[in-house]
């Protein structure tokens, strides 16, 4: 008996390097799962819960935190996943603010992060060594707007009014939307909203007196319900657009009625049922719906929960890269590795589009990672070609 105890125990001393070639790799996550922007981050959270055991074919470790859709406390949570868990990437914020408040964090640290807010400035300019860490899964604003003008220009629109949120999001989406329409449309009124407030009337009116043909709220979640149905409920009878921010079912819960037929630009995952077949993302975006409604319900599937688990299908990916470095996860060396793997990753399929991310581009999307939406009899439907 000794002497098998004795081979076993030596067996187990071979065995043991061998299982344990890789540590788990450990992802933070920091998401509004409270707070203004719980919308969106409850729908993250739902994708995040679906996400595998494994990254890169090692363990993975997932350590989740609410930030509450507060500014300061993002940063801490950032900090604490770095300095405590060692995390060797961070996904989300889902906030633009929150992300760019974060930039600090993931350069002093050297730490990867695949952001989950939507705003082209959390990796622009690369030029900036902050911003070398930082990577982002939503479309960046000119890739959305662009296909919002392209639907105005099709429908013979000329005349746009805007109104968006007085904030970071409304002033991306302000720029974007101009250098889009450049001069094929004429922008004829701009307004501006918090997001806490109960009244746009004021806007509204300075909106209709404009007389445009169509109009562009520029807002993410509940709040952009409000000034679609103030405008209605003083006489405006035209188109209205929305941004893909609008993506959440509470969206469609305030707005109700009021929301029918709203026309906003859509990752494909959002209406991936109704691709058509010839969509190079469709099989992918399908198969996450299917996952996704499985456990949630059918049409419960939003453009933030496709993000959240293609920011999982990209760190697969990347880390499967890093580990063939030799880098130990854990390591400076490792998040080093895992950066340059997220800055080459190439034809990755993601619900909401393909990714080519490189140098010169930290968000990776072209024009296969949007098409038009509708919201039709309560939910999110494709609008066509």
């Amino acid at each position: 008996m000794p002497h098998a105890l004795a081979r076993l125990a030596a067996a187990a001393a071979v065995a043991l390097p061998l299982l344990s070639a890789h540590a788990e790799v450990v992802i933070g996550v920091d998401i509004s799962s409270t707070g203004p922007a719980a919308a969106i981050g409850i729908q993250t959270n739902n994708a995040i819960r679906l996400w595998p055991a494994t990254l890169g074919g090692e363990p993975a470790r997932y350590v989740v935190l609410d930030d509450a859709t507060d500014v300061s406390r993002a940063v801490r949570n950032l900090r604490k996943l770095t300095s405590e868990d060692k995390v060797d990437a961070i996904v989300g914020p889902n906030t633009t603010a929150a992300a760019m408040a974060g930039l600090d964090v993931i350069a002093e640290t050297g730490t990867p992060m695949v952001a989950l807010a939507a705003s082209a400035v959390i990796v622009e300019p690369l030029s900036d060594p902050k911003r070398a860490w930082a990577f982002k899964m939503p479309q960046n604003d000119t890739l959305m707007a662009s296909a919002l003008v392209e639907d105005m220009k099709r429908k013979g629109l000329r005349n746009v009014a805007f109104i968006g949120f007085a904030d970071s999001y409304g002033d991306s989406w302000w720029q974007a939307f101009n250098e889009a329409a450049g001069g094929s449309l004429k922008i004829v009124a701009q307004e501006r909203f918090q997001r806490s407030d109960n009244s746009v009337v004021g806007q509204a009116l300075k909106v209709i007196s404009a007389k445009p043909d169509a109009v562009l709220i520029a807002g993410a979640g509940t709040p952009s319900a409000l000034p679609q149905k103030t405008l209605l409920e003083r006489g405006y009878t035209g188109p209205i657009y929305q941004t893909h921010g609008i993506g959440t079912l509470e969206f469609l819960q305030v707005g109700g009625k009021d929301v029918e037929g709203t026309l906003f630009p859509t990752g494909p995952g959002v209406v991936a049922r109704e691709l058509p077949d010839g969509n190079p993302v469709k099989p992918v975006a399908v198969a996450f719906a299917d996952k996704y409604e499985a456990q949630y319900g059918r049409n419960t599937l939003t453009q933030f929960a496709g993000d959240a688990y293609g920011a999982w299908m990209l760190l697969d990916s990347a880390v499967g890269r890093a580990l063939k470095t030799g880098a130990k996860p854990g390591t400076p060396e490792f998040r080093k590795a895992l950066r340059d793997a997220l800055e080459n990753t190439r034809d990755l399929i993601v619900p909401n589009g393909v990714l080519n991310i490189s140098a010169q581009n930290h968000q990776g999307f072209d024009e296969r990672a949007r098409v038009m939406g509708v919201v039709r009899n309560g939910r999110f439907s494709y609008a066509g070609q």
